[in-house]
Parts: structure tokens; C-alpha cells; sequence
């Protein structure tokens, strides 16, 4: 983006004042919300509406710093949400967990500089305007190698779970090293620590929720991933990345797939590492997703069919305060199921059905 661009759109963002908006209702307030981060055409909502889904984590606006990131553009995508009585509660920056030569900002985690210093202006100024769009949080991830996974292996009744076996990854470097080469552990350090000095502050300032999502699924420490090292793809690692801002608006986008890949045993450690982040006010939204397996070999099931107690994981949630949205990340392949939506009417239900035998 130019700079003529640029200082237009941050003058039209002037334009608009977060007390111009109409106040947004919540009636779930201090409870935890069936969610989603599902496309949000009016088709999609219409559908969304009825099944109980309250809130969402929109579709990106853009991959670039446009009108669509205008306070005007952020307020009309928010209208349009609620106008289904559907709260938008989040929407994605443009730092998906897409592969590092789709990504839409990638200059950021290859440390290139001063290509990631406009990259982080952007990000910034979407943070403004979003505070006074009135979105409430952002979610974002820091990636290279995208999200992992080998051959999708056979599930319930003919379904296929998204799989990922280490054994059966090819690796073999040089020719696997991804357009980022060799990147050390403390290399990805630095990346993330540059943006979170630069942009945290920023979303201080205007209240905003910054979620970032672990590095899915979590590799060897010792020797990452075609080079790379994953440092937010281990427990220790997230809990050393919530700890570089104290801010009470820096904290995660919980995977608890995600998290779950990261643990040999999930089912008898998850609930602790909830505990440990929940208590700690670091869990701003759930994808609460099941798996079978564990650190390097699993599968994603339908949440009912995985190896965590996902009633007993939806308890802790409620042990530790946490009222924010509960959504299904991914769901396993059925034939016929065109955009995989009567999964996830399986999934709202399932949730919905937990929410309500807790009182969540």
C-alpha cells in the first residue's frame, strides 16, 4: 500500500466514533457462546441463526489494508452480521495460517525489514479501526509452514479425518527448506517478539483482543519442520509468548486440537493446561475440536469420538470463568456434504448440547 493510500483510509477511519454505534446486546453475558468462523454471506447466517449459533469470528475482510478495512467497511460488515442476531465477536487479520508464500503479510515472519515495518503499519491501523467499528477482537496467526498434515485416514462410517503422521512427512533438507530457509528458534523468537512490541500496545490503547492461534501441530524442538523451528507448537512455548506482554488484551486463539497435537497424552493433560491458561485470563476464544492420538501422530474426529472427555474439558472452561466462544475449528470430510455443513450442524449441536448440561 502507498502512503496516499494509507493516510486516506486512517482519515476516513476519523470519520466514524465508536460512541456513533448502536449499542450490541448480549444477552449470554458471562456465559460461554456457541460460535463459529464460518463464512458470513447472509446465506451462511441464515443458516447459522436457527441452529443456536450466537456469535462468529467473520471471514477476512480483505488480504489487503483496503476500503474493506475502513471503520466504514468493518461497521457495515458488523451490521450486517447482527442484522441475523448473530454478534460478531471476531474477525481474522490478514496473518492467516496459510503457507508462507500465500501469505497475505508474510515479510513479517521472514524478519524482513523495512518490508514488515509497512506490513505492521497495516496491521495497526486495522486494529484501530476495528476498535471503533466496534469489533471486539482480532485473531491472527504467525506462521511459515502453514498448517501440517500428511494422508487423510478413513473415520466413522466412510468420513475422513484430517491426519498428520511425522513418520510419513517428507522433510528431507535441503530441497524440503520452505522460501524461508533455516529459521532457529530464537530467529522466530525475535519475529514475534518485533510485532507484539509494535502492535500490542496498539490494541492497549484501543481495547482490542488480540488472539493468536499456536502453530498447528507443534514439531521435534530439537529440529522443527523442513527447517523450521515451531515455537508456538509446544505448551512451554505459548506459555513463554503470553508472558512477552502483560496485557490483558495479548492472549490466544485456544486450539484445543491444536493444543491437544502438542500433548503425548491429551486426555489426562489437557484439562491442566486449560487450567493453567484459563486461570491466567489467556484464552480470548476456543476451537474446541477432538483428536485421536497425540504428539505427532493423530487424527481430527468428530468430537465425539476422539480421546479427550470433551464434557469434562467444557467443565474446566467453566471452572476457570472463561465465557467466550466456543466454535468448531475443523470438521472431518463426509461425501455428499457439500462445504462440510451438515458436520458442522453436528458439531453446533454437540456443543450446544454440553453447553446446556453444564450451564455453561
Amino acid at each position: 500500500m502507498n502512503r496516499r493510500t494509507f493516510t486516506k483510509l486512517a482519515a476516513a477511519s476519523a470519520g466514524l466514533s465508536k460512541a456513533a454505534l448502536p449499542p450490541v446486546t448480549d444477552t449470554t453475558s458471562g456465559r460461554m457462546k456457541l460460535g463459529t468462523q464460518h463464512q458470513s454471506t447472509d446465506e451462511i447466517l441464515r443458516i447459522l441463526a436457527p441452529l443456536g449459533v450466537s456469535h462468529i469470528c467473520s471471514h477476512l475482510p480483505s488480504p489487503k489494508f483496503d476500503e474493506a478495512w475502513s471503520v466504514e467497511g468493518l461497521t457495515k460488515l458488523r451490521e450486517r452480521v447482527e442484522s441475523f442476531g448473530i454478534k460478531l465477536e471476531a474477525v481474522p487479520l490478514p496473518l492467516s495460517s496459510a503457507y508462507i508464500t500465500k501469505s497475505e503479510n508474510p515479510n513479517i515472519m521472514l524478519g524482513k525489514s523495512p518490508e514488515r515495518d509497512r506490513e505492521i503499519d497495516n496491521i495497526c491501523q486495522m486494529i484501530r479501526n476495528a476498535a471503533q467499528a466496534g469489533i471486539p477482537m482480532l485473531k491472527y496467526n504467525m506462521s511459515i509452514l502453514g498448517v501440517v498434515r500428511t494422508e487423510r485416514s478413513p473415520g466413522r462410517g466412510g468420513a475422513r479425518y484430517s491426519t498428520f503422521n511425522y513418520a510419513k512427512a517428507v522433510q528431507e533438507q535441503p530441497a524440503a527448506l520452505t522460501e524461508a530457509g533455516p529459521v532457529s528458534a530464537d530467529q522466530a523468537w525475535e519475529r514475534i517478539t518485533y510485532f507484539l512490541k509494535r502492535v500490542i500496545p496498539v490494541a492497549e490503547e484501543n481495547k482490542m483482543k488480540m488472539a493468536c492461534h499456536p502453530h498447528d501441530p507443534g514439531m521435534p524442538a530439537d529440529k522443527g519442520f523442513r527447517g523450521v523451528h515451531r515455537v508456538l507448537g509446544s505448551v512451554d512455548g505459548l506459555k513463554r509468548f503470553i508472558e512477552i506482554n502483560p496485557s490483558r488484551y495479548h492472549g490466544l486463539n485456544f486450539c484445543q486440537g491444536t493444543v491437544s497435537e502438542m500433548l503425548k497424552n491429551p486426555k489426562t493433560e489437557i484439562l491442566d493446561v486449560i487450567r493453567y491458561f484459563g486461570t491466567r485470563k489467556k484464552i480470548f476464544n476456543v476451537h474446541f475440536r477432538n483428536i485421536r492420538g497425540g504428539f505427532l501422530n493423530f487424527e481430527e474426529t468428530f468430537p465425539d469420538a476422539g480421546d479427550v472427555d470433551m464434557l469434562a474439558a467444557l467443565r474446566v472452561y467453566k471452572e476457570v470463568g472463561y465465557d467466550g466462544m466456543l466454535m468448531p475449528d475443523h470438521v472431518p470430510v463426509i461425501e455428499g456434504d457439500k462445504g462440510g455443513l451438515q458436520a458442522f450442524a453436528f458439531a453446533y449441536g454437540y456443543i450446544r448440547g454440553l453447553m446446556q448440561a453444564t450451564g455453561a
